[in-house]
């Protein structure tokens, strides 16, 4: 047996093992974490298998009861000392998740990891206001309530690692669930300090699991469970497939965050020097974000100016290592993501697509910030998600062509309109397909609105009351005005 014990990255010590039932455990063999900014060997981490994927969830139901009857008041202490902890080891997180997933570390401190914090303050201080207004039905009082489904699977990815697991963490644990969480084997890490976090937070073992490994190892040991109430996913939609289809024998209700092939609309009346912002932020952390705006769609008229001021934008970003505060670009995830966004790429040049920028790979894991113009609607590099920093540009002639092109994928997460008519921007948003519409801006999230995909970008939504409704099983009790004896 490998000894899988800890690791320390950039001065932080940082466990290897599985969390279960409030234990570190270790596997039988290992997988190696491998930083992008470098290639340096960030540590060897236990690999683990259906054994450890069925006792995290053996201890999940175990501690289910006891977390479930606890009340709102207590769970939401714990969630804030959680979030006391976040803040307190803020700096450690950071550091931390930009050497394993090589995103900007001023990101980090400044905007990701205060996210992490205010994601468990949220959903505790919802908990304690969570509720509906008793209505009557012909004398009959209706009461709705939220209970606590069970034990949930949380399925996470690696373009932001700790943000996006206690997006659905949170939610989970405030809503009375237990959970095992699965984290993306190339950003591991921060997962693991998280469980140290919660258990010094006070959180009783049990309710917090983390197993690591392959998906295609202990995926379906988790996923097909019949102890294991919900399933939350975020990543690509051939696992998705496979996890729905895995989970189908238990009818486990699931959420699906998937890909994304989001549209920009610059429509001629726009601000176009904050069009051009809004179009350079796609590049963020490498391009690798899901609500990436990567399909540019720009009135004709405005077409030529908006690039010539694109590109001497984008010509001032500076990639490279991303713990660096002057960085604006850092290196992607993995090898087998350079290739894959290259791929994409050199086939689209092959196919007559013209590089106004970019196009090729840099040294190590970065590739250059990328704008391609010539490609047709239905493209591969037009209709598939590359998920690196690879934009296309297409040009639209009318309001009506700019809403075609734009809904004309088979993806619906998020869209983007540049425009200066309030009522252009109305009639636009009405018609797009995506589960979030943002007008003259980008990003901006607020955990009170529902999130989620439209089509193949997902199934479902969360924040606000619509994270507890999916997390929780909803009773109604109507209640008879007539049979109580008076004990009076």
């Amino acid at each position: 047996m490998t000894d899988t014990r800890t690791t320390t990255v950039a001065g932080v010590a940082v466990d290897t093992r599985h969390w279960i039932g409030g234990e570190r455990v270790a596997s039988a063999e290992t997988f190696t974490d491998v930083s992008p900014i470098d290639g340096a060997v960030l540590g060897e981490i236990a690999r683990g298998t259906p054994a450890e994927a069925a006792a995290a969830v053996a201890a999940a139901k175990a501690a289910f009861p006891g977390w479930a009857a606890t009340p709102r008041a207590e769970r939401a202490r714990v969630l804030h000392a959680i979030a006391d902890g976040v803040e307190k080891r803020l700096e450690e997180l950071a550091i931390v998740e930009t050497c394993d997933n090589g995103a900007l570390l001023r990101s980090h401190r400044r905007g990701v990891m205060p996210r992490v914090a205010h994601n468990f303050r949220f959903f505790a201080d919802w908990l304690l206001k969570l509720g509906h207004e008793d209505f009557d039905t012909r004398g009959h009082t209706n009461h709705v309530s939220w209970d606590p489904a069970g034990p949930c699977v949380l399925i996470t990815p690696w373009n932001a690692p700790l943000m996006l697991a206690t997006w659905k963490v949170a939610p989970a644990l405030a809503a009375g669930n237990t959970v095992v969480l699965k984290p993306a084997e190339w950003s591991p890490l921060t997962a693991s300090l998280l469980a140290d976090i919660a258990a010094e937070a006070g959180l009783p073992a049990g309710v917090l699991n983390v197993v690591q490994g392959y998906g295609a190892e202990i995926g379906d040991a988790l996923t097909s469970h019949p102890d294991v109430r919900r399933i939350s996913f975020t990543g690509s939609v051939p696992t998705a497939r496979r996890i729905a289809a895995s989970a189908a024998a238990n009818l486990t209700p699931l959420s699906l965050e998937l890909g994304g092939k989001s549209p920009l609309l610059v429509f001629a009346d726009a601000d176009l020097d904050l069009a051009v912002d809004l179009a350079v932020e796609q590049y963020d952390n490498a391009g690798q974000v899901c609500l990436a705006a990567t399909r540019l769609l720009v009135e004709e008229s405005v077409a030529d100016e908006f690039t010539r001021r694109f590109v001497d934008r984008a010509s001032r970003l500076v990639q490279g290592d991303p713990r660096d505060e002057a960085t604006d670009i850092g290196p992607v995830i993995h090898p087998r993501q350079l290739e894959r966004i290259d791929g994409f790429v050199q086939r689209a040049l092959a196919a007559g697509a013209r590089a106004v920028i970019g196009g090729r790979r840099k040294e190590g894991l970065y590739y250059a910030p990328t704008l391609l113009t010539d490609v047709a609607q239905d493209s591969e590099i037009v209709q598939e998600e590359v998920f690196g920093p690879v934009l296309t540009l297409q040009t639209f002639a009318t309001e009506e062509e700019a809403v075609r092109l734009a809904n004309g994928t088979r993806y619906g997460l998020a869209a983007t309109v540049a425009t200066g008519d309030r009522d252009r921007a109305a009639r636009v948003t009405a018609r797009l397909v995506a589960g979030t519409v943002w007008v003259n801006c980008f990003f901006v999230r607020d955990l009170r609105a529902p999130f989620g995909g439209s089509r193949e970008s997902g199934m479902g939504r969360e924040g606000g009351t619509w994270s507890f409704d999916f997390y929780c099983d909803l009773k109604n009790t109507v209640t008879a005005p007539k049979g109580f004896k008076d004990h009076g």
